[in-house]
């Protein structure tokens, strides 16, 4: 194998592989990137057996067709270090080559048959909706996801199809976000998945314009001319999401985003906890902290509310709602200091605990 191209598309590609690499076992197939140069294409690939990602170049200056792997982690070193300039890539006696005018690197090589195999569309169901859209969905209900609960099921979205729409839920046992992705191209039938945070996470570096989107009751598949993505799904049954969401509220008022948000960020510059009080004509932003410190800030908002509402909260799970708003205004609906609020604005509802004092 033998081909040229240059430094910074080469640099790029393989910095946005590597997050797929493994990084435990230094040893495996898998801390190696693939690179496939064949009929004017060229592929680079990486996984870990969970989630994958592969590259496609089309009319590259490919001088021989072949395969390599190489350790993913010691060629994204090697090519910080060089220019700005064309690199040949090349195989020879189961090494592989990097050569950039008289800088020469020679790098092992595993077989690269052993390279586990990417699981194809071939019966697949196809989610049909556009995937800019979807990935941007599920952006907003990310923050609530868990990364580590005991409970598999909780660190990944769960997708939900409906007639008309796709609940999107994230939930870590002390906040759920719900987002409503309306579409008119499923329905009920379509199989309900739960999509891992980690592959949520690397799906917002890529590209959507034109992929498709396919699926079964393991994988997760996104294709498209230049890159195929996929994850393998959590096979954990994911909790009733509906039973958590109240339906009756004592209060209902509408508060401005971004006056909140100067409110909330004024006190989480000394603690991570704080109480918020809405009054009829305010709203008021005292921290919650074990030592001594203390903040105070106070806004001016004409609530209509005729009993203050009292919120204790942890400042990064509103944080995390509001910064997925787009809209200049967002909903809060309220019972009592020691039930779940909700906060909602559009399509999206997060179902936020009071925290513990």
């Amino acid at each position: 194998m033998k081909f040229v191209i240059s430094k910074n598309l080469l640099s790029n590609i393989i910095t946005n592989v590597s997050s797929y690499i493994d990084k435990k076992d230094i040893s495996s197939i898998t801390s190696h990137i693939y690179i496939e140069a064949k009929n004017s294409n060229l592929s680079i690939k990486a996984t870990d057996y969970e989630i994958g990602l592969t590259y496609n170049i089309k009319t590259l200056n490919i001088e021989s067709e072949g395969a390599a792997t190489a350790n993913g982690a010691t060629i994204l070193n090697v090519l910080k270090g060089l220019k700005d300039e064309d690199i040949i890539v090349e195989t020879m006696n189961d090494f592989l080559f990097l050569r950039q005018k008289k800088a020469k690197f020679k790098l092992p090589m595993y077989n690269s048959l052993d390279f586990p195999e990417f699981p194809s569309t071939d019966d697949k169901a196809k989610f049909d909706i556009n995937s800019n859209l979807f990935s941007r969905s599920l952006k907003k209900i990310m923050p609530t996801i868990d990364n580590n609960n005991p409970n598999y099921a909780l660190n990944g979205a769960f997708i939900d199809p409906k007639n008309g729409y796709i609940n999107l839920v994230g939930t870590d046992a002390k906040r759920l976000g719900l987002y409503k992705l309306e579409t008119n191209s499923l329905n009920s039938e379509n199989s309900n998945i739960i999509i891992p945070k980690k592959a949520i996470s690397e799906m917002q570096k890529l590209n959507f314009e034109n992929a498709e989107i396919y699926y079964d009751d393991a994988v997760f598949i996104i294709k498209s001319e230049n890159f195929e993505f996929y994850t393998k799904l959590i096979n954990k049954k994911f909790p009733d999401y509906t039973r958590v969401i109240p339906t009756e509220f004592k209060e209902t008022i509408t508060i401005p985003r971004d006056k909140f948000v100067d409110g909330i960020k004024t006190i989480s510059m000394i603690c991570d906890k704080m109480s918020i009080t809405i009054k009829q004509n305010s709203i008021v932003f005292e921290s919650l902290s074990d030592d001594n410190n203390e903040a105070r800030t106070e806004i001016e908002c004409e609530t209509k509310v005729i009993n203050d509402i009292v919120l204790r909260i942890s400042n990064k799970y509103i944080l995390d709602f509001l910064n997925s708003v787009e809209s200049n205004s967002f909903e809060l609906n309220y019972n009592n200091q020691e039930s779940a609020f909700v906060v909602k604005t559009d399509n999206l509802i997060n179902v936020i605990m009071p925290t513990i004092i």
